[in-house]
Parts: C-alpha cells; structure tokens; sequence
C-alpha cells in the first residue's frame, strides 16, 4: 500500500499560528498537538489527573486502540498545562485549526498535522532515533512510524551545498 507523506508545519510556523490564538485552551491544544505529538482526541481527554509535573510525564489514558502510554512533558507545554482540562469539543478543535492555518499560513491543514509535524520536528530536528519516536507515538509496529521519515527539500539543500 502506497502512502502519502504526511502535511507538516515547523516550529517557526506553528509559533506564528500560536501568536494569533487569544483562546489559552486552543493554543495549548496546537502545542500539545505539536509538541506531545498528541491525537486531538487525547488532547480533548486530558485532565490535569494525568500530568505528572514531579516525575515530567503525560499519563495518556485509553489513546487509540484502547492503549496507555506515559511521555515526557515537553518544556515548551509545562506552563500551560495549568490550563487545562481543554474545554473545547473536538469538531470546534478541527474547525478552528482549519480556519487558522488558512488565515495564517494560508494552508488547508488538520489538527492531525500537528502530531505528524512534532513527530518529523523530534527526528529531524531533535535528532530522535525512530525507535524513541514509535515509543513516544505509541505504534505497535515501527514500519508506522517509518512514514515521519520524510526528508524536507530544505534539508536536502543543506546537506547538497554544506
């Protein structure tokens, strides 16, 4: 089976999309998406029972599949997560994202992008190996996280002329 790869944003452009956010429990839905690499149904289940702000971990409860997992907290959402639990619905979610990116970064994105986005930012830009990645994600099989194994034309020109 072919598979397309993945949309993506940066870390510059979900900066820029985050500064136009008002909404405090938005915003920190897009950095968990992002960040934690968080499907938007984990974000909108998320309760502040699951953080564990001594031990730095993300107690995901019932992800798909039915799956537990526990993550890292990421630095760049440990403030915000005093705002939760998120009190946005899971359409409202979809459809503010969709109708931010097309004003901010005039893409036609899905909240889905942001998981996919943090995945390639952790091993392209973190330098995570993919067995740390499939660990974070929580796929059973690594051939899944193999598709956030995309190299962007940027990074190609870096390498081609440095």
């Amino acid at each position: 089976m072919k598979r397309k790869i993945p949309e993506t944003i940066n870390e510059e452009e979900l900066h820029k999309l985050c500064k136009t956010i008002k909404d405090k429990n938005r915003r920190l839905a897009y950095l968990l998406g992002f960040y934690q690499c968080m499907r938007i149904s984990e974000v909108t289940k998320l309760k502040i029972d699951n953080v564990d702000k001594r031990q730095k971990i993300i107690r995901i409860k019932q992800g798909k599949g039915g799956k537990d997992r526990n993550i890292p907290i990421a630095p760049e959402v440990e403030r915000g997560l005093k705002h939760l639990p998120i009190k946005v619905k899971i359409r409202a979610l979809q459809v503010s994202f969709k109708k931010s990116s097309r004003e901010v970064l005039d893409k036609d994105l899905h909240f889905h992008c942001l998981r996919h986005s943090g995945a390639t930012h952790y091993l392209n830009v973190k330098k995570w190996n993919l067995r740390q990645l499939q660990i974070f994600l929580g796929h059973s099989d690594l051939s899944t996280t193999q598709i956030y194994t995309h190299v962007s034309p940027k990074e190609l020109m870096d390498v081609m002329w440095n």
